[in-house]
C-alpha cells in the first residue's frame, strides 16, 4: 500500500528541525550515505546522511519519530510494533540514489514499511523526486515539507538526480504487527471505513459489530 500521510510535522517543530538540519549541514557531522548501505546499494547511491549517534541526529530523531507515532493515519496504515530512529538525508549537486530494495533487516528490526518524510518545500530544488514501482506501475512522488510517504519495503524505488538546490528529508522503517503487506490493506481500508460510518452513524450495532471484525482479524493475523 502506497499512503500519503499529510503535515506529519508542522509549525514550529518544523520549523526547528528544518532550520537546525540547514545549520549542521556547514559541520562535521555529515558523511557519503554509502557508508551506511549495503553492498550492492553503496554503487547507486550519491548523498549525504547525518551521522547516526551525533548530537543533532540523537536531538531531532525523536522530534520526527514522535511526530509519526502521533498520527493517526501513520498508526492505522502500518500498525506499529517498532518504528526505527530516522536518518537524516540531504540530496544536492546531482545526488540520487538508483533503483534499490530497502534490507530486510534493519538494526536487529524486520522492515516491512519504509517511510521517507519530506523536509524540503517541491519548490526549493529540482528532480529529487522518490519513485516507487508496485504491481499497479511507476509512482513519483515529490510532497510539501512536513508530509510523508509510506509504501512496502518490498519497493523498488530510487531518488531522482537533484538537479539544483537541495532535498531534506528523513527516511525510517516500521516493523508491523502484520508483516503481509496486503493485509495491512484491508485492516486500514476497514478502519477507514469504521471511522467514517462512526461520523455518520454513531456506535450503532453495525458499526460495532464492524469494530468486532476489524479486532478479529488484527488478532488472527497480529505477529507477536
Amino acid at each position: 500500500m502506497l499512503l500519503h500521510v499529510p503535515e506529519v510535522l508542522t509549525g514550529d517543530a518544523l520549523k526547528q528541525l528544518r532550520g537546525e538540519l540547514q545549520s549542521s549541514l556547514q559541520g562535521a557531522e555529515w558523511s557519503q550515505g554509502a557508508a551506511t548501505s549495503g553492498q550492492q546499494a553503496t554503487q547507486r547511491k550519491q548523498n549525504r546522511q547525518l551521522m547516526a549517534g551525533s548530537a543533532s541526529g540523537d536531538r531531532l530523531a525523536p522530534l520526527v519519530s514522535a511526530a509519526l507515532e502521533r498520527h493517526p493515519l501513520f498508526v492505522s496504515a502500518t500498525l506499529p510494533r517498532h518504528v526505527l530512529p530516522p536518518l537524516f538525508n540531504c540530496y544536492e549537486g546531482g545526488g540520487h540514489y538508483g533503483s534499490h530494495v530497502d534490507n530486510a533487516i534493519h538494526r536487529d528490526a524486520r522492515t516491512d514499511v519504509s517511510v521517507t518524510v519530506f523536509l524540503s518545500e517541491p519548490d526549493e530544488y529540482a528532480g529529487g523526486e522518490l519513485v516507487i514501482e508496485d504491481t499497479y506501475g511507476t509512482h513519483e512522488v515529490k510532497l510539501p515539507a512536513g508530509d510523508a510517504i509510506l509504501y512496502p519495503s518490498t519497493s523498488l524505488h530510487r531518488v531522482e538526480p537533484v538537479t539544483s538546490g537541495r532535498r531534506l528529508a528523513a527516511v525510517t522503517w516500521v516493523q508491523s504487527m502484520v508483516r503481509d503487506d496486503w493485509r495491512r490493506s484491508m485492516l486500514f481500508n476497514l478502519d477507514m471505513t469504521i471511522l467514517r460510518l462512526r461520523q455518520k452513524l454513531g456506535d450503532s450495532d453495525d458499526v460495532v459489530a464492524l469494530t468486532s471484525h476489524y479486532h478479529n482479524l488484527l488478532r488472527q493475523w497480529a505477529d507477536l
